[in-house]
């Protein structure tokens, strides 16, 4: 992949930007925005909707969403709004919408991701599947040729082998829906040989196995690799891996959440990063937002949430 727009012939992403190019004529679909209780939360729903990226159902206590478009000068007259006592029953309620179908998609509010993810992964929803969920950053920063994936950096803590499974069968799933068929995935760590005693070293091997084995498919695996010579071909060379994926990785796997937010946010304040998040493995595409996030990281996230609806109407994950 290199940078520059994409055009309707060829649909892979080159940057966040094309990530706008990709959904060109796709109709919005419609999208439970729960508990949009401030100005922050309603604004980016709004901003989604002029966009035609989606149609929000707005979800929550009417009298706040009220309030909170009052304050940010919105008018919500032509949008559908679904009263609930409070954000507990927001994220229940939208859950089961999208469960029964009624909507495609949904997005965090002003709520805690917690109670989000708990309402998404009741049994009750219907939202689970055999995966689980997990979240995909899509990065674009200057010193990388093209767009990449950083996962699981925003949901799981700390994560097991099976768990690293499913985290990348999902951001290779995302990968396809961006146009790369056979994504190039570094599995992280701090070095790239094996040490029984860095646990991070033996899920990558593992995971590079159970690809060779058919368990893991539609990408090409390497790892245990260190961040520099998963990004850099001068580093792998220096190193001398001889790899598919050294040096020009389209997915990084890495070991735990906390080095993944680190590097995401890293990326993001330090090196001028541009990003757009999603979270896999559920029925629907979801957006968790963050309330740090840029205009343009929450249209580009609900860029990604449209994209995955319309492939969901054709292969449900």
């Amino acid at each position: 992949m290199n940078k520059g727009e994409t055009s309707g012939s060829d649909r892979t992403l080159r940057s966040i930007e094309g990530l706008f190019g990709l959904v060109a004529g796709l109709a919005p679909v419609r999208m439970a925005v729960v508990h949009p209780c401030n100005a922050l939360s309603l604004t980016g729903a709004m901003d989604a909707a002029s966009s035609g990226l989606i149609v929000p159902v707005l979800v929550g206590p009417a009298h706040r969403i009220q309030a909170a478009a009052a304050e940010a000068g919105l008018d919500l007259t032509d949008f559908e709004i679904i009263d609930t006592p409070h954000s507990h029953a927001a994220a229940a309620r939208a859950a089961a919408m999208a469960g029964r179908g009624e909507v495609e998609a949904m997005m965090k509010g002003s709520l805690h991701s917690d109670e989000f993810l708990a309402a998404i992964l009741a049994p009750e929803a219907g939202l689970r599947t055999e995966r689980r969920i997990s979240h995909c950053f899509v990065m674009e920063t200057a010193a990388y040729p093209h767009p990449f994936i950083i996962t699981d950096a925003a949901i799981n803590i700390a994560p097991g082998l099976l768990d690293k499974a499913d985290i990348t069968r999902n951001a290779i799933d995302l990968a396809h829906a961006l146009g790369v068929d056979a994504p190039r995935v570094a599995i992280l760590s701090a070095i790239e040989t094996i040490n029984p005693r860095m646990q991070s070293t033996l899920d990558a091997a593992a995971l590079c196995k159970m690809a060779d084995r058919g368990q893991i498919t539609g990408g090409i695996l390497d790892g245990p690799l260190a961040l520099d010579n998963a990004v850099s071909p001068d580093a792998a060379r220096i190193k001398g891996i001889r790899s598919e994926v050294a040096g020009r990785a389209d997915i990084l796997v890495v070991p735990d959440l906390e080095s993944g937010n680190m590097l995401a946010k890293q990326l993001e304040y330090l090196g001028e990063a541009d990003s757009a998040g999603i979270v896999m493995g559920a029925r629907v595409p979801i957006v968790l937002t963050s309330r740090a996030d840029s205009r343009q990281a929450r249209l580009a996230s609900c860029a990604i949430a449209l994209l995955l609806a319309h492939r969901y109407r054709r292969s449900p994950p």
